[in-house]
């Protein structure tokens, strides 16, 4: 098919014209916006664009930022249950169980009033009525995988003869408090022969 001059004429015009077009990479250029009448120069709207992101390829990994929401963390938790519960209160003796410790000396006529408690060891403690005294031992909570809790006994009372216990448990505050009392002078049982 031959073309008459004037078309072909406008066909190169078109070709040549389609060649000067500038090929843009990555992001396009902001249309400029004409300068303000001062003389002072507007900021170009291409500033207004965040940045590009670079990802790295440990972003893709798991890592403290960046977990698989698919993880079970089971395994965690029950580690975590395994190793010892910390104790948020001050607690007297609190390697020895409360069968271990004996009852020395009691001081009444004071306030408040005192009592001295022995360890295996030998070494004397002196402690008062509110103090928390023993070893705890850990209750865990009813549902499979709670978290256990300290309980601790409490020294309720000190007596002419005795040093009186208390222990409570707070998850159950309907069950009543266990009593325990450690007496001055315990009672032997002397068998003659």
């Amino acid at each position: 098919m031959k073309l008459p001059g004037d078309r072909l004429l406008l066909v190169c015009a078109l070709a040549l014209f389609g060649c000067e077009d500038e090929v843009v990479q990555g992001r396009p250029a902001a249309p400029r916006k004409p300068a303000a009448a001062a003389g002072v120069e507007v900021a170009d709207a291409g500033a207004a664009l965040p940045p590009p992101v670079d990802f790295q390829e440990a972003e893709f990994g798991e890592s403290e930022r960046s977990r698989d929401p698919f993880r079970s963390y089971a395994q965690m938790f029950a580690a975590e249950a395994r190793t010892g519960v910390r104790s948020q209160r001050e607690v007297v003796l609190d390697q020895y169980s409360i069968d271990e410790l004996r009852l020395i000396g009691i001081i009444t006529r004071i306030h408040p009033a005192k009592a001295m408690l022995v360890d295996p060891t030998g070494v004397g403690h002196v402690v008062q009525r509110g103090q928390f005294v023993g070893r705890p031992e850990v209750v865990q909570a009813g549902t499979l995988g709670g978290t256990g809790q300290e309980i601790n006994w409490r020294i309720d009372r000190i007596r002419e003869g005795d040093v009186v216990l208390v222990r409570e448990d707070p998850k159950n505050p309907d069950v009543p408090s266990a009593t325990r009392v450690i007496p001055l002078r315990p009672e032997t049982t002397e068998t003659g022969g």
